[in-house]
């Protein structure tokens, strides 16, 4: 049975304010402590990381059992066969952007599916920013074997070749860089290279690993443009280019991910443009200010779990169980069709699935055309599945080296997570935000028992809200004014970020097209062409 607990202690926005973690990443060796994880974490730490909250900290909490979870995820599985739909609206690759976009602000290793977890307490391991630490890691003087030294400006390092299409012209490039480039066997262990990256969840799946290549080089031909066209040099070379890597992937986020996933309404009510008198002559200036309804930090960025914990997890009923990933591995496979994104791990068979934790097979690198809408290209992008509550069959059964511990359903993960942190419920949430709140019928789950009927989990009704109020094309009130309201707001907490230090700058040339446009296509195109 449901029972309600209240949350009394004092919330991370609520905190005295604490002194500011460096703005870039450290260029000064940092020198480590043995302490605890996740204990005595002060702001002098060499951890430059955050605190989960509560956005909605005064709602009631209802505690679900187990066996009500269970029931709700085996519900959660597409049927078998392929896909009944797909959202043409949103292609496949902004699935794994948007992966990446959270491991990039949220990295939360000691938490635990069989506990109870207060996060006022809980540790954010990852900045709550937009600045890519993981990519960076902890900067060259501490990690310099993410890093190319050898030219004029700093560039980041990058593995084998081994994924290069030779027949084909599509720019497709290297695996990430790995301690191992090559598999070997000792006993009945299997051992694959470990990649070097600021994150290793960047490396979980091929084709998010894919994209940290991308980027990788996007930071790599940016470096050549500020070595190019400016008398910068050394560190202050290096830092350049790190803001201008930083800046364009945040209006990728804003400006091209985020009006996919809530809608440009959304984003436009919040980036509202302020326009005020600016000389003696009565000359006005227009300035871009978000406003914010529900995202109101009082001190400084945090994440709040119910974007952490529920409405940012959307991504999950876009995965597809398969994908096509370039014309030479399409063609090789033929009749076998496209790759499983997940598949067995013992014995590895490598040319089977899309896992990760492994060096990249020979002439698998991602052709981007297969994942988002290149302009010229010749391929449709693969369509990403609609944000809904039917999730691909291989989530409910994950690999060990995603899932190392019960429950294996994806779907099942999330909903006791959200128990285990204490989420309040989806239509709890609704009208505290002043939306009206769907029924049990309308949620289809008017038969489960009567705790699921009154206090329907908050992620579960952010996609059945999704699927029934949008057709599964975007999110819906509730989960797309959280998403929206928390990624800009994150932005514009941080004291770095493009809308903080220059709120009416846009893309600048070369990296954007010649109308001034720039989006993941574009980013993508331009990483390659060097």
């Amino acid at each position: 049975m449901a029972t309600t607990t209240g949350h009394e202690t004092t919330s991370a926005e609520e905190r005295p304010p604490t002194p500011a973690p460096e703005p870039t990443t450290p260029t000064r060796p940092v020198h480590h402590g043995a302490s605890q994880r996740g204990i005595d974490m002060i702001p002098s730490s060499s951890f430059k990381s955050g605190r989960f909250g509560r956005m909605f900290r005064h709602l009631p909490v209802f505690e679900h059992a187990a066996d009500d979870m269970t029931a709700l995820a085996q519900r959660m599985v597409e049927p078998a066969g392929p896909p009944a739909a797909e959202n043409p609206d949103i292609p496949s690759g902004y699935t794994y952007f948007g992966q990446f976009v959270d491991h990039d602000i949220t990295f939360d290793p000691v938490s635990s599916l069989r506990r109870q977890n207060d996060p006022d307490a809980l540790h954010n391991f990852r900045t709550p920013r937009f600045d890519l630490d993981s990519l960076y890691g902890r900067g060259p003087a501490d990690q310099p074997y993410l890093y190319d030294d050898s030219g004029p400006v700093t560039k980041m390092r990058l593995g084998e070749d081994v994924g290069v299409v030779p027949t084909e012209t599509s720019g497709a490039g290297p695996d990430l860089p790995r301690n191992e480039p090559r598999q070997r066997t000792s006993g009945e262990e299997v051992f694959f290279g470990r990649a070097l990256i600021g994150d290793p969840r960047n490396d979980e799946n091929l084709l998010v690993s894919q994209l940290h290549v991308s980027m990788l080089q996007f930071h790599n031909r940016v470096a050549d443009v500020v070595g190019a066209t400016t008398p910068l040099t050394g560190d202050d070379a290096f830092k350049e280019t790190q803001r201008l890597v930083r800046w364009h992937y945040q209006w990728v986020v804003v400006h091209d991910f985020l009006r996919r996933i809530v809608g440009q309404a959304v984003v436009d009510d919040i980036l509202r443009t302020e326009t005020f008198v600016s000389g003696p002559d009565g000359a006005t200036t227009s300035l871009v200010r978000p406003t914010f309804q529900f995202y109101e930090p009082a001190h400084e960025a945090y994440i709040p779990v119910e974007f952490a914990v529920a409405a940012y997890r959307f991504g999950h009923s876009m995965i597809r169980g398969r994908y096509h990933i370039n014309d030479f591995v399409r063609n090789a496979r033929g009749a076998q069709g496209p790759i499983p994104i997940f598949g067995t791990e013992l014995p590895p068979d490598e040319l089977s699935n899309l896992n990760g934790f492994r060096r990249l097979p020979p002439q698998w690198a991602v052709e981007w055309k297969f994942m988002v809408d290149m302009p010229g290209s010749d391929t449709p992008a693969q369509a990403s599945l609609p944000i809904d509550t039917q999730l691909a069959r291989p989530l409910a059964d994950l690999p060990l080296s995603v899932s190392a511990h019960p429950p294996h359903a994806l779907a099942e993960r999330n909903l006791q997570r959200g128990v285990a942190l204490g989420l309040p419920a989806g239509n709890t949430v609704a009208r505290a935000m002043g939306v009206d709140p769907l029924d049990a019928a309308t949620l289809g789950i008017g038969d489960l028992s009567e705790d699921l009927r009154m206090h329907p989990p908050l992620w579960f009704y952010i996609l059945k809200e999704a699927e029934t109020l949008a057709d599964g094309k975007t999110l819906g009130p509730v989960g797309g004014r959280i998403v929206a309201e928390v990624l800009i707001g994150l932005l514009n907490e941080d004291p770095l970020s493009y809308l903080s230090v220059e709120p009416n700058w846009r893309p600048q040339a070369p990296m954007a097209r010649d109308d001034g446009s720039f989006d993941l296509p574009q980013l993508l195109r331009f990483a390659k062409e060097g």
